[in-house]
């Protein structure tokens, strides 16, 4: 049993942020209907074309979906999406600021001809205040979030390589979805759930932001090891590959310094003593352990971590991801049909005992138009008309 089967989503969603929450909730067993402009679509459709001529973004953001292609400029069209959210449990949009209310889907009108219906609006700064109207996207958010100013090396800021501001936006949308379907359970009417960048963001970088205000100074950047906690990050084996180590306790220094380093006595040092004094004496310190794993092979210095129980990783490539041994043993890989054939997918982190989640294939764009209008009771006739007026 899907737990979202018999749930039905309506979604304005361009990008990333949005169809993230809404393919999760397709995943879940939802019908997510995504609503596209006729001809262009979904602007990520066309990021690029690396997976068989399709969009890498599409690919990950859009299985199990259906594709309605609507121009909502249309008094027609604007006629079909009212049948839709008839129907509907929950409309997610993040189109640019005010739009929704311009086409008259806003939400002050939606509560009273949908009460049931739930609304999810997802934008760049959140629906007042004076960033309201501004445009937002991720690189922009994770720059006002403080995020670049504490990610890179010492010399040069950086952004995240993945869209964080986006997915985290995504993920607060998808729960908050989630927490309004089981209100609306006990209550019997819908609501409002609104989702900022900016704000999703911040959550996350809630460590940097007490660090900065209580210490009056800002965390550094350290490229690939720890602003806060040493020794965390990599270090070079005798034969010029990096390991990577954590050590988050006393407990792990001692063993750390006693089997791995095999220098007991280190692990008393006044200048050591505690993950504070670490990272005050970072340099000093890197220069030791650097002098013993300057003399071992990588394979040399991860046999000590291991009997040492001290955490430790090597850093991959995406391509060597895709490959991981774990993955394949937990049996995380599937294959999804698409425009282009079968292609693999990750199925969803979260498992829920005795459940499948549902892989319905990525859609073409307006493939399903003109079964959806069908099912809302348009003859095939009136379906080609619009076609012809680009109307759908």
């Amino acid at each position: 049993m899907l737990p979202l089967k018999g749930i039905t989503v309506v979604s304005l969603e361009q990008a990333v942020a949005a169809p993230f929450a809404t393919r999760q909730l397709a995943d879940l067993g939802a019908r997510v209907i995504k609503i596209e402009r006729p001809g262009t679509g979904d602007f990520a459709r066309n990021y690029d074309k690396t997976v068989k001529g399709m969009s890498s973004y599409f690919v990950w953001l859009n299985r199990s979906k259906e594709s309605l292609t609507l121009d909502l400029k249309s008094p027609e069209a604007k006629q079909i999406l009212s049948l839709l959210l008839e129907q509907a449990d929950v409309l997610v949009q993040n189109l640019a600021p005010g739009s929704v209310e311009r086409l008259g889907y806003g939400w002050k009108d939606l509560r009273i001809n949908y009460p049931r219906l739930i609304m999810c609006n997802i934008s760049g700064y959140g629906e007042d205040g004076p960033y309201r109207d501004k445009k937002a996207y991720d690189l922009l958010i994770q720059c006002e979030g403080g995020l670049t100013s504490i990610t890179g090396t010492e010399e040069t800021p950086s952004k995240v390589g993945i869209s964080i501001a986006d997915i985290s936006a995504g993920m607060y949308a998808y729960t908050g979805i989630l927490t309004a379907l089981w209100t609306r359970e006990r209550t019997g009417k819908g609501t409002r759930v609104d989702v900022s960048m900016l704000e999703a963001l911040g959550e996350w970088m809630g460590h940097p932001l007490y660090y900065a205000t209580f210490s009056q100074r800002e965390p550094e950047r350290t490229g690939l090891s720890h602003a806060t906690i040493y020794p965390y990050g990599p270090f070079l084996s005798e034969d010029n590959k990096k390991v990577f180590i954590s050590i988050q306790n006393n407990v792990e220094w001692i063993k750390f310094c006693s089997i791995v380093l095999e220098m007991s006595s280190l692990a008393n040092d006044v200048c050591f003593q505690d993950n504070s004094l670490r990272v005050k004496n970072r340099a000093q310190l890197q220069s030791i352990i650097e002098s013993v794993f300057n003399n071992l092979t990588f394979e040399e210095i991860l046999k000590r971590l291991e009997v040492a129980q001290i955490a430790n990783a090597q850093m991959k490539t995406v391509r060597e991801f895709a490959e991981h041994p774990q993955l394949k043993a937990r049996d995380r890989w599937r294959t999804v049909d698409s425009p282009v054939g079968l292609l693999p997918t990750l199925i969803p982190p979260a498992q829920l005992e005795g459940m499948d989640y549902m892989l319905k294939p990525i859609p073409t764009l307006g493939g399903d138009t003109i079964s959806i209008l069908q099912e809302l009771g348009f003859s095939l006739d009136t379906i080609e008309q619009w076609r012809s007026e680009s109307i759908i």
